[in-house]
């Protein structure tokens, strides 16, 4: 009589069905994360697309990036940056052990203490808003317009800085009760209002007299109001708005909060490692505006476009993972985080490795049919090629860190990534030492990339040597098949490459568009084919 395969004990039945049901949830969350940050990261960049073929790549325009880049820095801080990493694993450890009551009264008092850090921060931002851009890109003093330029819409924005950390506080909140679309849909809303005010606020402004690029802080400062105001509503229906102190009483209690000072103590560090993140994107800025006007410009379009693999992938996967990490955490579940862990690097490979190929072999062809458009000329398309070229070396990197980090993050060990981080900063000045002199911006990023890479090795060997985490069997042959059909992948974007003169297309867009698309779709077509000839088992990945 055929025996079939072996029974398990209903023990053991119930342990991998449960296994299996967690990873498909965690894909399921992870897939909407990254669905709703793709159209996040597509109206981002037909914003920048807009902004690109409206104003160009001039001195005006990397005025505009250096003002929307400093409250996004103090963003870092305060939004998803130190407050998150320190915020989240604590409010999932608060609700696995001391339940929803404890943790709403956590909420109300870190959101007091955060609402009267930024008003003060905010003040202080508008008020020193000459300081902070010569700090950002001094070199912008080679054009008296654009630096004046710069002050003033840094000014305009700074407030956006407000609106963003507390939508970024409201996200954190819904993210550990698992609701994930909506904290993940926001930013699409500020992207429309940059739209909106590039394409009708710039007109307006220019019939008034005044700058044209000026409309987009409006837009910006709208698209936080937006963003704030989308989360507010469900965090009321489900009983979790932050209710805010206004009284020096209700702020002095919420400041002696044990819970509160626990998030203090843990964004100290936290502080120092996206300082050390923000030091590296301030030298950046500060070389690239003094070389040719229009390098801040394309070193910002070309991580526009780095933006969607890494928040498709890395952000998404810690998005999700963090909540999950720090409730295994707390509930000394060793097996399940260290599966967690291993599942997210494998879909980092599987995903990431193919991303890092095409923008090492088609960058051009992918910056010229997205940028190359109006003022945006061909030699601007190929100047951010270069940025992205480099960018991409170390694309597998920048988003293992995401995975990476909270590992650490969920037991509130902040000070291990910060110190890699810090000596990873060092690293990169001195590859910008070697490599700026003779590629320009292009060594700029690439110098970013190699870092990336360095520092996501070692926060990995740091899990593993810790014991937190355990990479599971057949790593050796995964890497090997993935590696062989990303070889093949690559051949074929090469010849894709070459066989077509993109820049030379710019008056037949739709064309290039088309081709752009099939050439995609049949990259995808290829590399996943090879993948499943390799033997590789993709259904094998949803069970940690």
């Amino acid at each position: 009589m055929y025996q079939g395969a072996p029974r398990l004990a209903p023990q053991k039945r119930c342990h991998d069905l449960g296994g299996y049901t967690r990873a498909v949830t965690l894909l399921k969350s992870a897939a909407t994360v990254s669905l709703l940050t793709l159209a996040s990261r597509v109206t981002g960049l037909v914003r920048d697309l807009l902004i690109a073929s409206t104003f160009g790549a001039t001195a005006m325009t990397d005025a505009f990036h250096v003002a929307f880049r400093i409250p996004n820095m103090f963003r870092r801080l305060f939004a998803e940056g130190a407050f998150s990493q320190a915020f989240v694993p604590t409010l999932g450890i608060s609700r696995t052990q001391q339940g929803d009551d404890a943790t709403k009264l956590l909420i109300d008092r870190v959101a007091t203490v955060l609402a009267w850090v930024l008003v003060l921060t905010c003040l202080l931002g508008v008020l020193g808003a000459p300081v902070l851009v010569w700090a950002m890109a001094s070199g912008l003093k080679q054009d008296p317009r654009g630096l004046e330029a710069a002050i003033v819409m840094t000014r305009w924005m700074f407030p956006y800085l407000g609106l963003i950390s507390l939508a970024g506080l409201c996200g954190g909140v819904l993210n550990t009760w698992r609701r994930f679309a909506l904290p993940a849909a926001a930013p699409v809303l500020l992207n429309l209002s940059m739209i909106g005010a590039a394409w009708l606020g710039a007109p307006w402004f220019k019939s008034l007299g005044l700058e044209p690029i000026y409309a987009l802080g409006g837009g910006v400062m709208l698209g936080g109001l937006l963003q704030l105001g989308l989360q507010l509503p469900v965090l009321h229906r489900m009983g979790l708005l932050p209710s805010i102190g206004l009284r020096w009483r209700a702020v002095k209690a919420a400041w002696q909060d044990p819970a509160t000072k626990r998030v203090a103590k843990l964004m100290v560090p936290a502080l120092f490692g996206v300082g050390v993140a923000q030091i590296s994107l301030l030298i950046n800025t500060q070389y690239a505006s003094y070389m040719t006007p229009g390098s801040v410009t394309w070193l910002s379009n070309a991580d526009r476009l780095m933006e969607f693999p890494t928040a498709l992938l890395g952000v998404a996967l810690g998005v999700v993972l963090m909540p999950r990490l720090a409730s295994a955490k707390a509930s000394e579940d060793v097996d399940q985080y260290s599966a967690m862990l291993d599942w997210g690097l494998r879909l980092v490979v599987l995903l990431a490795v193919p991303c890092a190929v095409a923008l090492l072999t088609f960058s051009l062809p992918l910056v010229a049919t997205i940028f190359q458009h109006g003022a945006y000329t061909a030699e601007h398309a190929y100047q951010t090629s270069l940025a992205l070229t480099g960018y991409g070396v170390g694309l597998i990197g920048m988003v293992a860190i995401k995975v990476l980090a909270p590992g650490y993050y969920a037991s509130q060990d902040i000070r291990t990534p910060v110190r890699i981080a810090m000596v990873v900063l060092l690293i990169t000045q001195l590859f910008n030492l070697m490599l700026v002199p003779r590629l320009a911006h292009a060594g700029l990023a690439l110098a970013i990339g190699l870092g990336a890479l360095i520092n996501a090795v070692w926060l990995a060997i740091g899990l593993i040597r810790r014991g937190s985490y355990h990479p599971r069997p057949g790593w050796g042959l995964f890497v090997l098949q993935v590696l062989a059909a990303s070889a093949l992948l690559a051949v074929f974007l090469m010849w894709a490459a070459s066989a077509v003169s993109w820049t030379q297309m710019a008056s037949e867009s739709w064309k290039r568009v088309g081709l752009l698309g099939l050439v995609l779709l049949a990259s995808a077509a290829i590399y996943f084919s090879a993948i499943w000839a390799s033997g590789l088992k993709l259904r094998r990945l949803l069970k940690p």
